[in-house]
């Protein structure tokens, strides 16, 4: 196995080898012998230096020829040779365009003038040599072109006019004649729209044609409109304003509202924005005659003499130009006494707001504060609470007996006493001496809640009377009941309800 390894690494650089020099009668193969530019620009009229050079020559290799050819179509077209015996040549186109830089064997370097479109393209430069053969490398050369730019605006004139929908041209930017392309944009506060159009020329420039269209308005006029071109890293701008013609806008200013009986020196103006300018004004009153008193100067009304009663009425101005015409009207009314003058309605609305900002202010201040008192009562109880001696705090709520103990008397467990062995009346037992009070005799732990009950004074309606049957106690003495025989009846005893 080891032998097949052997002969099949042998084999294979054997074949590499071969391969090798054959490939090395190849032209072009060592290219990376020859050095160039890769990529070589240029304007179209200016001039471009295509550098080439030969590196690194083996030992008694001898240059015989250089030459420059251009790849045209899938084939080689010779352009330039330096030959060391034979001398230069340059062959048309470039015959008067095209020299060599240098006069040695090892730098083939040319310059070629006066750029033209149709010299773009992929040149190749060739050293023959001996006896190592032929050693080439190619370049590229772009031939730009800088367009030429302008902005036209639109010779139609611009007019809105009521009604309007469709957008029409109102200027057109074009850089023309420019390799690569340029890029052609707007720049405005108007609300238009731009078209695009590149087209490509013949002679393999390119032109880019933009057009801005827009609704002519009154809001239009005056306003600028920028055209930017982009190419390279040149910038170009053009500008312009609309011109935009329109029908007068108007409005009546004179009439202050206060138009009162002796009242002088009174009149009224007829305002119109147009474009071009209102040329004539005409002035009307609506359902009757202008009064005797009034003399008309172009867009001014002037009432002579004192006011009376006579003027009140709805004037009108028409106003018209080129375009056309439009009016505006005013109600003129006429009072006994001036109206009073009071704080301009400006300065009532600032009132007005500050007014209401202090209100608002106030409020949530006071809700404020009557929060901190409530929250602050608050606290001071619950410190109260906390800092009262035993005696005074509250009692708990008393705890759940067992469910085997009652927690309540009931009907049967209560029974009205029958005193079988009084016969004093009623009023001497009720003269008797107090007895100590009945308890359960089930054992039940005290709590605050007993405690309270027991140092408490009972009223009348706390004390009720019960039958007990004395057999269970004969076993068990007790200090708080009395001594008698099993199964005697007890006089009387006495039951605490539960105080709340």
């Amino acid at each position: 196995m080891a032998g097949k390894l052997q002969k099949g690494w042998f084999g294979g650089w054997w074949t590499t080898g071969v391969c090798l020099t054959a490939l090395s009668y190849v032209p072009g193969l060592w290219a990376q012998m020859v050095l160039v530019n890769d990529t070589v620009s240029g304007y179209i009229g200016t001039d471009v230096n295509l550098h080439c050079t030969l590196t690194n020559p083996s030992l008694g290799m001898k240059i015989t020829q250089v030459t420059w050819q251009k790849a045209t179509n899938g084939s080689k077209q010779n352009v330039a040779i330096s030959n060391p015996v034979m001398g230069i040549s340059i062959l048309p186109p470039y015959k008067d365009r095209m020299v060599f830089r240098n006069s040695s064997t090892r730098d083939g370097t040319i310059q070629l003038s006066r750029l033209k479109l149709e010299d773009e393209g992929v040149y190749i430069c060739e050293f023959a040599t001996f006896p190592d053969g032929n050693r080439e490398n190619q370049l590229n050369l772009t031939v730009l072109a800088k367009p030429t730019n302008r902005m036209q605006a639109t010779t139609s004139l611009l007019i809105a006019k009521a009604g309007m929908t469709e957008k029409i041209v109102v200027a057109t930017c074009t850089s023309s004649n420019g390799k690569p392309p340029s890029t052609v944009s707007w720049e405005t506060k108007l609300k238009g729209v731009a078209e695009y159009q590149e087209i490509r020329n013949p002679n393999g420039t390119f032109t880019v044609v933009s057009q801005y269209r827009l609704l002519p308005s009154r809001e239009a006029h005056r306003q600028q409109l920028t055209c930017v071109v982009n190419y390279q890293l040149d910038r170009f701008t053009d500008s312009m304003t609309l011109n935009v013609l329109y029908e007068p806008e108007v409005r009546i200013d004179g009439f202050d509202g206060n138009w009162y009986l002796n009242r002088k020196d009174v009149k009224l103006t007829c305002i119109s924005d147009a474009n071009p300018p209102a040329t004539s004004y005409q002035w009307k009153l609506l359902n009757g005659s202008l009064p005797d008193n009034v003399e008309v100067q172009n867009s001014t009304l002037f009432f002579k003499g004192p006011v009376t009663y006579s003027l009140a009425g709805t004037y009108v101005c028409e106003a018209t130009n080129t375009i056309g015409t439009r009016s505006g009207q005013v109600e003129v009314n006429v009072t006994d006494k001036p109206l009073p003058r009071g704080i301009p309605g400006g300065i009532f609305g600032i009132l007005g707001v500050v007014a209401a900002a202090a209100l608002i202010i106030s409020v949530a201040v006071t809700v404020f504060i009557v929060y901190r008192r409530q929250q602050k009562g608050r606290s001071d109880t619950d410190n109260d609470l906390i800092d009262l001696p035993p005696s005074h705090k509250p009692a708990p709520p008393p705890p759940k007996r067992k469910q085997e103990m009652k927690s309540h008397l009931t009907a049967e467990d209560i029974q009205v006493v029958h005193l079988d062995n009084m016969k004093e009346p009623e009023e001497e037992i009720q003269k008797l001496p107090p007895q100590p009070p009945y308890y359960d005799m089930a054992a039940t732990e005290p709590t605050p809640h007993s405690d309270k009950m027991n140092s408490g004074n009972s009223k009348d309606s706390d004390v009720q009377y019960a039958e007990l049957d004395t057999s269970a106690l004969a076993t068990s003495p007790s200090p708080r009941t009395s001594i008698h025989a099993g199964g005697d009846l007890v006089e009387y005893a006495t039951i605490q309800a539960n105080l709340c």
